[in-house]
């Protein structure tokens, strides 16, 4: 007899499948800017590459003789494919059925992919694209029964920070458990204009009498790169799909393994004489961080993660040698690079995302101490940064420092890493303690000033008096600082560095979870 005709079947279904939600709710995905999730994921995996799960999932109609007459395939699209010749999970949103509500078979499939993706210790790329499973109001009537929240596989999704890489991507409008789905990861990605990220949306807004507003006015990309929700913003789906992949190519695919080492053509002796001169002497005077981090670096593998909130900080990944480490580094230009809340939050992240993954952290030091003044006391920065300082203790992988020049406080002294030995170098243009002479030679000599009979004459010896042994050269004479070394050749002791590191990184869980 043989089973041609179930076969046949197959066939249609997955056909029927693959029209998503029919062409006209195809051509107004497109109307918007935005591609289909069967097209996303075409073009952020390897060609080919796609084997999905749960085709045949969605709801059939049928003839009185159970013939299938028609099909409403699940919004929601998932299966393992490889990306950079690597095997990952990859799953999303069909915004083209129902805009990614409960209504068909989301949930279960949803919690399939974290649920595979966790236990096959498998990178999950989410590209989300509407509520993602949340359910509406009409779910009442349909399932005839209300439901007490529950968002069940939750612990899952967690659990899988400590033990895969996770990126999600919002490509639409995002709301409820999809916006939760996007900033629980260990990065994440909204596209410019097209897509927005909001608790709930505007018709709910407006009914709790909080305002007429729109989605972009909720939850536009300018709103939640700045405050820290998302990491970056694309132009585009194409530049979201491209920092996707570019984060996870400086990751295992999993803490079993380290990171992929790449063979560097940049020689580890190269010398950049250019900074020499970038410290300007005037102490108040700033310079760009940012051309110091690409100076030491393989060339061109700076990859800056959340460059619009927590400014005072840098943060990102790059190669030394070919080998990937986290990097953090104060920008001078923002508050002279003196921590706030926000920027403490960001370095908490790639604290945790380093020990995680067995990145190496480096730190280039520009440190005034903590953001002073009402509005810094007001966002409890001082709290954060302990956190922070924790962070950085418990970090688990070996650390580096490069001391630029200032290291002033309680924020200056994560020039060291708590609790371990590692090696730090200082620039000439080193000037470190507990405040920096500047602001406290009034306070510290309040009583001799009192007394001179010219208070500015008199302030200006003193000052003469303490630069004579502000030199960083004392320090070295006592052993407060290891090493001085010619700002042009730091990418060599760098190198020299991250041989020794690599050799000491350990795979495994770390001894505590990512913090998303």
């Amino acid at each position: 007899m043989g089973w041609q005709e179930e076969i046949t079947e197959l066939t249609t279904r997955g056909k029927l499948s693959e029209l998503m939600g029919g062409t006209e709710k195809v051509e107004r995905q497109h109307h918007f800017g935005k591609l289909t999730i069967r097209e996303r994921i075409d073009a952020i995996t390897d060609v080919g590459s796609f084997r999905e799960i749960g085709k045949l999932a969605g709801v059939g109609q049928y003839d009185d003789a159970g013939h299938l007459t028609g099909f409403t395939p699940s919004n929601f699209v998932f299966g393992t494919a490889d990306l950079q010749g690597r095997p990952v999970m990859v799953s999303g949103d069909d915004f083209t059925v129902r805009g990614g509500s409960a209504d068909a078979s989301i949930a279960g499939k949803r919690q399939q992919a974290e649920g595979l993706a966790l236990e096959l210790k498998l990178p999950h790329v989410r590209l989300v694209d509407g509520m993602g499973g949340g359910g509406s109001v009409k779910t009442i009537e349909t399932a005839g029964r209300t439901y007490i929240p529950r968002v069940a596989g939750w612990d899952t999704i967690v659990n899988h920070l400590a033990v895969a890489p996770s990126v999600s991507l919002a490509l639409g409008s995002v709301a409820g458990i999809g916006a939760a789905r996007v900033t629980t990861a260990h990065y994440s990605v909204i596209v410019k204009d097209t897509a927005q990220m909001m608790i709930a949306g505007p018709a709910l807004v407006n009914w709790a009498r909080l305002g007429d507003v729109s989605k972009e006015e909720l939850g536009a990309s300018r709103i939640h790169t700045r405050n820290g929700s998302i990491d970056d913003e694309a132009a585009s789906e194409a530049e979201a799909f491209s920092l996707a992949k570019n984060f996870l190519s400086y990751l295992p695919s999993n803490v079993d393994h380290l990171p992929p080492r790449t063979v560097c053509e940049d020689p580890a002796t190269r010398i950049a004489p250019e900074l020499l001169e970038i410290v300007p002497r005037d102490p108040r005077k700033v310079y760009k961080m940012r051309k110091i981090i690409n100076a030491i670096i393989d060339t061109g593998t700076f990859f800056e993660i959340g460059r619009q909130w927590g400014k005072s900080i840098i943060t990102g990944l790059a190669r030394i040698d070919g080998v990937a480490v986290a990097v953090f580094a104060e920008d001078p230009m923002i508050y002279g690079g003196a921590w706030t809340a926000d920027s403490c939050r960001k370095l908490i992240r790639l604290c945790d995302l380093a020990s995680t993954f067995h990145l190496p952290l480096l730190h280039l030091v520009d440190c005034p101490g903590f953001l002073i003044g009402k509005q810094s006391e007001e966002s409890g920065t001082i709290r954060v940064g302990s956190t922070a300082f924790a962070a950085l203790g418990q970090a688990s992988v070996p650390f580096c420092s490069v001391v630029i020049r200032k290291a002033f406080g309680v924020a200056g002294a994560a020039n060291t890493k708590p609790g371990s030995h590692h090696f730090r170098y200082a620039w000439p243009s080193g000037d470190w303690g507990s405040l920096p002479i500047e602001g406290g030679i009034e306070v510290g000599y309040k009583a001799e000033l009192a007394e001179a009979d010219d208070y500015d004459a008199h302030l200006a010896s003193i000052k003469e008096r303490l630069n004579r042994v502000r030199s960083p050269f004392r320090s070295a004479e006592f052993f407060e600082i290891e090493d001085i070394i010619n700002p042009q050749e730091t990418r060599q002791h760098l190198c020299n560095w991250i041989n020794l590191a690599y050799q000491a990184l350990q795979t495994g869980t770390c001894h505590f979870s990512y913090r998303p």
